[in-house]
């Protein structure tokens, strides 16, 4: 290993592995409801109009999230693309680099925090992480926002350590941290500096001293974080006259921190049961490497990992409204903590690891292994054509993983075990993403409906009734009307506004008896039938053309 951990080598072999785990599914995968399909299409429409400074999709404000996302996926486009493509891969390029970035920036801080070893570990665990290679996947804010996060903290590490007698920090270091800050801003709001203050508390409690807070040069940092984000919130504040803003308060802040949003309620204990699947394989070591580091929490590059990661958890648990991807910026810190678990060979570790309480944990990592394995067989039967080679080949890379990580855990060659994982993990990622997800026919409703429509009326507008989702607006484009009822379907087609109407099982009556009341004829030229698998349930879409 370590001729690996030398000079530029790490990052390179880091930016190998990210981009072997998230290339192969990044075109392949449909876009996905529903808020990656809300995110690319208020970015086309940003490209359409001209108008980077106020988000809308369609007619509609979306003031769930500030501007920063949007133009970067509005950037990609307009290199790599054209707003007119349906293709999702350049708007998901940002959440790629932002995985990436994540990735190269734990090293970095591992490196200052314990030694390259352990950072090259670290990082392959964040990089081979199911939640970071999911995110890369997906248009959201999230994947960014776990980048700019880890830059904000291995700047904050940096200069811990510097306090706590390592090397001194680079003079860049404030300059990046307070930029990072802003950016981070215009990506998701409040949450990373959220993260930061609540890490900074902790520390200097624990430490009893915050001087070290001091080399970030906190007067001119304030200053040049609010000069990346005040003006578009002025842009904004002035072109939606405060809507946009109390908007985003009132409709998304405070409905989070009061209760379970959009129904994404959770009691606390959520995050913390889900991190064993999100963090998988790493999190074969999980619950070990955490009760280590609260032995060892006096070291300084644990109390750092510990301050990042604790305080901002307990708060996530606490806030009412809960998701999977909320606790992402979290992860660079258990990846941490994990790799200096697994290279603490003096210290007893290496006998609690090959413990009861260690050997009952790896047999509940092996049954959710076994379940994930047995998911991936299922999901093509269920909603799909049937089991495919990808299928196999995904399972058979988590059985792998399993059987590797188990058959040298046993054996107490734990470093041998993660590589196992992360390897299986690979094959898994490569199969699921490239193959096997954009094979669930079923789950596709708006691209089958969406190559229906083009059939039945080439580039006409479509209008939509009872199936409202982000996607088939995406697909079929900025001028699609989801209409309230089949009667303004009807009047669309009447007037000549759309060329085709999708009609839900459940509106065909209303829209039939609208149609024959206004003496349009019509005619079904093709069924859709599937799962949305947004809401959960069945849906059969009927697509009409006027005679």
């Amino acid at each position: 290993m370590q001729s690996l951990v030398q000079g530029f080598r790490p990052y390179l072999l880091l930016t190998l592995l990210v981009l072997v785990a998230v290339l192969p599914g990044l075109d392949a995968l449909p876009v996905m409801d529903r808020d990656e399909a809300r995110f690319v299409q208020a970015t086309r429409q940003m490209t359409e109009t001209g108008d980077y400074v106020v988000v809308r999709f369609l007619d509609e404000l979306r003031a769930k999230k500030p501007v920063g996302i949007y133009w970067l996926q509005a950037a990609a486009v307009e290199i790599f693309s054209h707003p007119a493509d349906t293709r999702a891969w350049p708007y998901r390029l940002p959440s790629l680099l932002g995985v990436l970035a994540a990735v190269l920036m734990t090293f970095r801080l591992g490196a200052a925090l314990f030694d390259r070893r352990i950072a090259l570990v670290a990082a392959g665990i964040l990089g081979t992480a199911l939640i970071a290679v999911v995110e890369a996947h997906l248009a959201k804010t999230d994947a960014m926002l776990l980048g700019l996060t880890t830059v904000v903290m291995a700047c904050l590490g940096v200069v811990y350590m510097s306090g706590k007698g390592g090397p001194r920090a680079p003079s860049w270091v404030p300059l990046v941290f307070w930029l990072a800050l802003g950016c981070a801003i215009l990506i998701k709001g409040p949450v990373t500096p959220m993260i930061v203050l609540l890490a900074g508390i902790a520390l200097a409690v624990a430490d009893r001293s915050w001087g070290w807070l001091n080399a970030l040069r906190p007067v001119m940092g304030v200053i040049l974080t609010a000069a990346v984000v005040a003006p578009w919130v002025m842009a904004v504040s002035a072109q939606t006259e405060g809507a946009f803003l109390g908007q985003a308060v009132r409709d998304d802040l405070l409905p989070k921190l009061i209760g379970g949003q959009e129904s994404h309620g959770a009691p606390p204990g959520y995050h913390t049961l889900l991190a064993s699947l999100l963090l998988w394989p790493a999190s074969l070591f999980l619950w070990p490497a955490l009760a280590r580091a609260w032995r060892e929490r006096s070291l300084p590059g644990l109390r750092f990992a510990l301050a990042w990661l604790i305080p901002a958890w307990v708060v996530f648990e606490l806030v009412p409204t809960k998701l999977p991807h909320y606790t992402l910026p979290l992860y660079p810190a258990l990846a941490l903590i994990i790799a200096t678990t697994l290279f603490a060979v003096r210290d007893g570790t290496y006998e609690r690891l090959a413990g009861l309480p260690a050997r009952v944990w790896y047999a509940l990592w092996v049954a959710l292994g076994v379940a994930l394995a047995g998911g991936m067989i299922a999901a093509p039967v269920l909603y799909g054509d049937g089991l495919s080679v990808w299928a196999v080949v995904a399972a058979l890379g988590v059985l792998g993983a399993v059987a590797g990580g188990l058959w040298h855990a046993l054996r107490r060659r734990y470093l041998n075990a993660l590589a196992a994982g992360m390897a299986g993990a690979v094959v898994l990622y490569i199969a699921v993403f490239a193959g096997v997800m954009p094979s669930l026919s079923a789950l596709w409703v708006s691209q089958r409906v969406a190559a229906a429509a083009d059939a039945a009326a080439p580039g006409a507008a479509l209008a939509a009734v009872g199936f409202h989702e982000p996607s088939l607006v995406f697909l079929m484009g900025s001028d699609t009307l989801l209409a309230d009822d089949g009667a303004a379907a009807v009047a669309a087609l009447a007037d000549k506004r759309v060329g085709a109407a999708a009609v839900e099982a459940r509106a065909g009556a209303g829209f039939l008896a609208a149609a024959e009341s206004r003496g349009l004829r019509v005619r079904a030229t093709a069924s859709v039938e599937g799962l949305n698998y947004s809401r959960g349930k069945p849906v059969l879409m009927t697509l009409y053309v006027v005679e």
